[in-house]
């Protein structure tokens, strides 16, 4: 059944070789199996899409009685990560309790991944937003330095929004159009060309990229 998405976890990344013999760097995702734990409607929520859980067979002593409650209410227990996808033309008329697999992909689909980048800690101004620094030598002391942020006699202060040191990583990133390389059904491996977000073992949210003119 087609499906705008699917969620996942990231395994790792790999190379495969094309029949050419071109070399292809790949990410290898355990993209489901994944139930539909809701959907939603114009007349009950406001708009389409389907909720989506991944099924891990997780303990419901670990979930909050609400979420508990949620999941059983669809028939979905053992799910620990959920994701909702807005619905458009042309996908499946899904419901509470269908199963959405990785076989509705095909090699050479274009996919939008979205996960949480790798979390760096506090970084400096070189790390975080790539500037140049000043000399290395030649009694220099400006190596890792701002430089300006703002004149002392106006506006004599730092304006909002001004690029500095500060907390790295750990934000949502999404990369967009993605190549489906391969899939394999019989482990639920997803195969994108390149590299998704996230480290090894983080979820993912898998959806099909927009045509784009």
């Amino acid at each position: 059944m087609s499906s705008p998405g699917i969620l996942g976890k990231k395994i790792g990344m790999t190379q495969i070789f094309r029949p050419d013999g071109q070399v292809v760097p790949v990410t290898l995702v355990k993209a489901g199996p994944c139930v539909v734990t809701q959907r939603k409607t114009p007349t009950t929520d406001g708009y389409d899409a389907v909720q989506l859980g991944l099924v891990e067979f997780a303990k419901s002593k670990n979930l909050t009685k609400p979420a508990a409650g949620h999941l059983k209410k669809s028939g979905a227990e053992g799910v620990r990560f959920q994701g909702e996808f807005r619905l458009g033309p042309g996908d499946g008329d899904l419901k509470a309790g269908d199963r959405v697999l990785v076989d509705s992909f095909k090699a050479k689909d274009k996919v939008d991944v979205t996960g949480v980048s790798k979390g760096r800690g506090f970084a400096g101004f070189v790390k975080r937003h790539h500037f140049g620094g000043g000399e290395g030598s030649h009694g220099s002391m400006f190596h890792r330095a701002p430089g300006s942020i703002g004149g002392s006699s106006f506006p004599s202060r730092v304006f909002p929004g001004m690029r500095s040191a500060g907390h790295m990583g750990s934000a949502q990133v999404t990369v967009r159009n993605l190549e489906v390389v391969d899939i394999d059904t019989e482990d639920n491996v997803l195969m994108v060309k390149g590299a998704i977000p996230g480290p090894n073992g983080s979820y993912v949210m898998v959806r099909r990229a927009k045509v784009r003119g």
